[in-house]
């Protein structure tokens, strides 16, 4: 039941003002559908007022004295306790349940301002890197890993140099990846994670790795797992994603990016794991190669002493074509020692 339920029956005498420039006359007061009804003697209606839009001019006087508006174009005086407090419990309880148009406004701006939150935190990052990664030139990119190779020299040692073994090096590159790969291998003292892709189309790889391998097919694998850990992702895309939106921001407008962001990511890329590749996606990339899978899993066991799952080798006792020459693989190998 409603307030204006409970009161429905309720009436008094009341004083109205049908004009500021006429008399007052005696009336009865009664509640009529969310409405004020006056009424003369012979219960003749005179006046509808909406409940919603009466307004006392007296608050806490008595007797109280109310007007259907804020022009106060007519006036009722009401000395009758119960109907004031009727009135005053019927007005509270209408007014709650209309529309409120400032809550409206509050509950639409804060809907706009949550929308606006939510474009800028889980669109507008993604939407960013993507052009960022789209426009930034492939000099650029060569630049930042030449800049990312330096750090990494700071920690594993300067990177390995000789004519034979380097032309090696491209050898496995296109063994690999195909003729024309804009891949370039590098080889470093000592690399904990073995193999690790960068920007610029840079492979790391640790010497140790060399080494250790009784097959350039072994380290053809770590190579081609650590392109694999990438994904369908850019190699620049980690770099941006660390650094954050405001340097991503910045390399889209001014093409740089502050050297002390690549440092911070290299030493972050150094003293965690290699990136591991998801083993499906390595066992087609190991098929599309026509390489074989055992001498990497064989040599990764060796190092870590966990033999990567990746199924069914579907190349396990097929021929396949060679990596290198014997003397261009001797020659990696021993590109640390010359």
């Amino acid at each position: 039941m409603t307030a204006l339920d409970r009161y429905v029956r309720l009436e008094s005498d009341g004083l109205w003002r049908p004009a500021p420039d006429q008399q007052r006359r005696q009336v009865t007061i009664s509640f009529g559908d969310a409405t004020l009804v006056i009424a003369d003697g012979a219960a003749r209606p005179l006046a509808h007022w909406s409940l919603p839009a009466v307004i006392r001019l007296n608050p806490d006087e008595r007797p109280a004295i109310y007007a259907p508006d804020q022009e106060a174009s007519e006036a009722l005086e009401i000395a009758d306790e119960i109907m004031i407090d009727a009135i005053e419990e019927v007005r509270k309880s209408l007014a709650k349940s209309r529309p409120q148009p400032g809550k409206l406004r509050h509950w639409i701006t804060a809907g706009i301002v949550a929308a606006t939150l939510a474009l800028a935190v889980f669109w507008l990052p993604g939407a960013l890197m993507r052009q960022t990664l789209a426009v930034v030139p492939n000099a650029k990119r060569v630049e930042i890993g030449a800049i990312i190779l330096a750090h990494v020299q700071t920690k594993t040692g300067a990177v390995c140099r000789d004519t034979t073994a380097q032309a090696a090096a491209g050898t496995l590159a296109t063994r690999v990846f195909g003729a024309g790969t804009p891949l370039n291998i590098v080889v470093v003292p000592k690399l904990d994670q073995g193999a690790l892709a960068m920007p610029g189309g840079l492979i790391i790889l640790d010497a140790g790795l060399l080494q250790a391998a009784d097959d350039p097919v072994a380290v053809a694998g770590f190579v081609l797992a650590s392109h694999v850990a990438l994904g369908n992702h850019d190699s620049l895309e980690p770099v941006l994603r660390q650094a954050g939106l405001a340097t991503t921001f910045g390399l889209l407008t001014t093409g740089d990016i502050p050297r002390d962001v690549l440092q911070r990511h290299t030493e972050a890329v150094l003293d965690q794991p290699a990136p591991q590749a998801d083993p499906a996606d390595l066992r087609r990339a190991f098929a599309a190669a026509n390489l074989p899978q055992r001498p990497y899993q064989v040599l990764a066991d060796a190092r870590s002493g966990t033999m990567p799952d990746l199924g069914r080798d579907t190349l396990d006792g097929q021929p396949s074509p060679p990596v290198m020459t014997d003397s261009a693989w001797i020659s990696l190998q021993n590109i640390c020692n010359r």
